[in-house]
């Protein structure tokens, strides 16, 4: 029974300390940089302003409108007034505070697709793979997407 004992603390111990090995040390602003969304059509600069977290979109891969050859603009906006703007350059993501572990949470992320704007959270899965869930309510109902780290 001692040798069965001793055996499984042996075990546990192991996948503790492996477990502890292969757990990535994330700090604040490892989050910091370029994000390329999952379609590949659109890429985010992620930057840190007063303690929190922020994402600008800075390139489109269609930023043009066909129809009237001048930039995309933000059509989708429930706010008359911002429909006027430019897609690129909007402010999509708000207001992150890193919680620890990889994890960004307490934001808000704008799709300019839809112009509906959702609670987030964000969560690195790797150093050039972040999880990006937005959701309304609780995070059991949402959309997770994933973006790969780029240059700028």
């Amino acid at each position: 029974m001692k040798k069965i004992t001793t055996t499984i603390s042996l075990l546990v111990s192991i996948l503790f300390v492996s477990g502890n090995l292969l757990a990535q040390d994330y700090t604040t602003d490892d989050i910091l940089g370029y994000w390329l969304n999952e379609e590949q059509d659109g890429k985010v600069h992620i930057y840190q302003e007063n303690g929190k977290y922020y994402g600008k979109l800075i390139w489109l891969k269609n930023a043009i409108d066909e129809e009237t050859g001048k930039p995309k603009l933000d059509k989708h906006n429930p706010d008359d007034e911002l429909k006027k703007r430019p897609t690129k350059g909007i402010i999509l993501m708000s207001d992150f505070e890193y919680e620890g572990d990889g994890l960004w949470e307490e934001g808000d992320i704008y799709d300019p697709k839809s112009g509906k704007t959702y609670s987030c959270y964000m969560k690195l899965k790797a150093m050039d793979q972040l999880k990006v869930r937005g959701y309304i309510g609780i995070s059991l109902i949402g959309r997770t997407t994933y973006w790969t780290r780029t240059t700028q």
